[in-house]
């Protein structure tokens, strides 16, 4: 069965219909985006690329083949613009964004979070090239993620960024390993979750491999995973949207912490966790190290390569039996900066990803998620037995449970590096208390969103 019988989009308003604008495109375009949060877009009447060669700066982040595969693919297409691209793990960037765009602006940049760099008119307003293009004509959802308010709440104003696609997060598993452990099918509660687990340890096996080393604390993504399998996806994201009064100090993810230290103490993760990045973590798993890792659907293509037939996917399961599930669920989101050189080069190249045939093909078979765009543009063929056929079928699970979340480490800027990280570290050292945890991270929190 090839994935055009499952084509459903990754969150739920994606099953709204909604068509692609016409847009012309031909020749330079107008500035379409002051700067500020506060900032109404200009009026775009044509935005291209022209045809006088271009050279695009580009920031983005290591380890995503997906973007350098679309730029490839672009410049194909557009022989006139070619590519200056710079890399930087994600830590890094969002350290580095409020500089970069201040002082050097990339055309088109990777962007960890956009509250901040709003507030202080770092990214142009996207409102003018979504009415040109006609992504105002989309479902709602696939851009709420990216709009953001003047008092720095998201999910309402203003455009500031677009996706490449929509990538999510799940649990990957060596299917032999699996089957030495008796798991014939995936987990449907996290008791079961907890049981595989238990037998794995018990037959020698790592059950979890998770990088958690340097500034990137990986513990985060089973650690949301939990939080979401106790509790309210929504309220994460309220709490990672800043809207007023979101905490992350609840019952539930107090739970979900818990949980983590429960899977730390026992031995479940691997002993050098907090010594190991995340290209160690996928050389491990592909090298059948370990039975599983908590990972997103970027990886698809990759490991259908790598690991051709042994290896499925599955969504965090909930902790009662039949609760509905969610999973972080983003935009791979890119920005434009407010002082780019070519800003209608950059918004054409998004629009070309979210609608050009072959654009769409690279985000399914490279980056393995669903692409941005109207909900009946062209999907491609996949084969029903490849890892991707399952994250696209999750994505799918995904809509209708209403289940998707922003990654908490997009709160802030400074959230992730500054606090989620040293924190998990300390956890998986033994060294913090769930509980303390999480109001350290809402202290932090509350320091860096200011009102």
């Amino acid at each position: 069965m090839a994935y055009r019988s499952i084509r459903r989009p990754l969150l739920a308003a994606l099953t709204l219909t909604g068509l692609l604008a016409a847009s012309a495109c031909s020749g330079p375009g107008s500035d379409a985006g002051n700067t500020g949060s506060s900032a109404s877009a200009a009026p775009v009447t044509n935005a291209s690329c022209g045809t006088e060669p271009v050279t695009m700066k580009a920031y983005f982040e290591t380890g995503f083949p997906v973007p350098k595969a679309l730029t490839t693919e672009f410049t194909k297409q557009f022989p006139n613009v070619t590519w200056d691209i710079r890399e930087d793990q994600f830590a890094v960037i969002t350290q580095n964004a409020p500089r970069v765009l201040a002082d050097d602006p990339p055309d088109l940049m990777r962007l960890p979070q956009v509250s901040e760099l709003t507030k202080d008119g770092l990214l142009k307003n996207l409102d003018g090239y979504a009415k040109a293009f006609g992504w105002d004509k989309w479902p709602a959802s696939q851009l709420e993620q990216m709009r953001v308010a003047d008092s720095g709440e998201r999910g309402d104003g203003p455009l500031y960024a677009m996706g490449l696609n929509f990538s999510m997060t799940g649990v990957f598993y060596n299917k032999k390993l699996a089957a030495q452990v008796g798991m014939t099918q995936p987990p449907a509660t996290l008791a079961e979750l907890d049981a595989v687990l238990q037998k794995a340890k018990a037959a020698g096996l790592v059950p979890i491999n998770q990088f958690n080393g340097g500034a990137t604390g990986g513990l985060a993504f089973p650690l949301q995973n939990l939080m979401a399998a106790y509790g309210d996806p929504a309220a994460i994201n309220d709490w990672i949207y800043q809207k007023s009064g979101a905490t992350i100090d609840t019952p539930t993810n107090l739970q979900a912490a818990q949980h983590l230290e429960k899977w730390l103490k026992a031995g479940y993760f691997a002993p050098d966790i907090n010594s190991q990045d995340y290209a160690t973590m996928m050389s491990r798993f592909i090298g059948g190290k370990n039975l599983f890792i908590f990972d997103g659907d970027w990886e698809s293509g990759n490991l259908d390569k790598q690991m051709a037939g042994n290896v499925g996917f599955f969504l965090m399961p909930s902790a009662t039996a039949g609760g509905k599930q969610a999973a972080m669920s983003a935009p791979l989101t890119f920005g434009i900066g407010s002082k780019s050189k070519h800003a209608d080069c950059a918004a054409f190249f998004l629009n070309w990803v979210a609608t050009n045939q072959q654009a769409r093909d690279i985000d399914v078979k490279v980056g393995g998620s669903h692409p941005m765009g109207p909900a009946d543009a062209f999907m491609p063929e996949i084969a029903k037995d490849t890892v991707t056929a399952a994250t696209l079928t999750a994505g799918a699970t995904i809509g209708e449970d209403n289940g998707a979340m922003d990654f908490i480490a997009n709160a802030t800027g400074a959230i992730y590096a500054k606090s989620w990280t040293p924190q998990l570290q300390k956890l998986a050292a033994g060294q913090q208390k769930p509980a303390d945890l999480l109001k350290s991270v809402q202290k932090d929190y509350e320091s860096q969103v200011k009102r």
